[in-house]
């Protein structure tokens, strides 16, 4: 691994109009190239002031100034797989999982509809700024799904998220104003479950 390397946002997988009507070219545009792109430039900001410190010998207040750089890389992350776990619908996004996450899926929730709906409720009530994500814990081997209020809070190192729904309302406002629910009902359109599958089983097999 080179040392020394700063985070860049990653490419989209498809064109800002592609996930309309369930998400605006402009709402899409916004998210991605303003806030996505804030936590890029917020991690790396943060990590060259460490770089800076270390060579200077200078001191930091390591408290707030790790407490920043969780943030934004948190951030960095989750957007990065949000992107991911997404596709145009009817072209790769929408429907319902197949192969061995809908296997685990029917083991732990007993059908499809009942994980949805809980997946659905954790998304619809986190406090504030968050995420809705599903997990898998390798201790239980069972699939879990966690609410993580803002980047950095409740975020549990060793889960291997699978899929993840940003439900700040950066992510949603142009396009529902408020309606959070709407904008949840339409990301079930969107999931591209090849991808969730294959973080799923890439996972197992390590």
């Amino acid at each position: 691994m080179e040392p020394g390397k700063l985070y860049t946002l990653p490419k989209l997988l498809y064109e800002y109009k592609a996930l309309a009507p369930y998400i605006s070219e402009e709402q899409l545009t916004l998210h991605y190239t303003k806030h996505h792109q804030a936590y890029v430039t917020g991690a790396n900001a943060i990590l060259e002031k460490l770089d800076k410190a270390r060579k200077d010998n200078t001191d930091l207040d390591m408290k707030a100034t790790l407490k920043e750089l969780s943030f934004h890389i948190g951030g960095y992350r989750l957007h990065t797989l949000f992107w991911e776990n997404l596709a145009p619908a009817g072209k790769g996004g929408g429907g319902v999982p197949k192969g061995d996450l809908a296997k685990a899926i029917d083991a732990e929730f007993g059908k499809f509809d009942r994980f949805k709906k809980e997946f659905t409720q954790a998304a619809s009530s986190v406090e504030g700024s968050g995420w809705a994500v599903l997990t898998h814990c390798m201790k239980t081997n069972r699939l879990l799904i966690m609410q993580l209020e803002k980047h950095n809070v409740n975020l549990v190192p060793g889960f291997r998220i699978l899929m993840a729904l940003d439900v700040w309302e950066h992510a949603y406002y142009l396009d529902y104003k408020n309606d959070r629910a709407k904008f949840i009902e339409g990301f079930w359109n969107l999931v591209k479950w090849d991808e969730v599958n294959t973080r799923f089983v890439t996972h197992l097999k390590k």
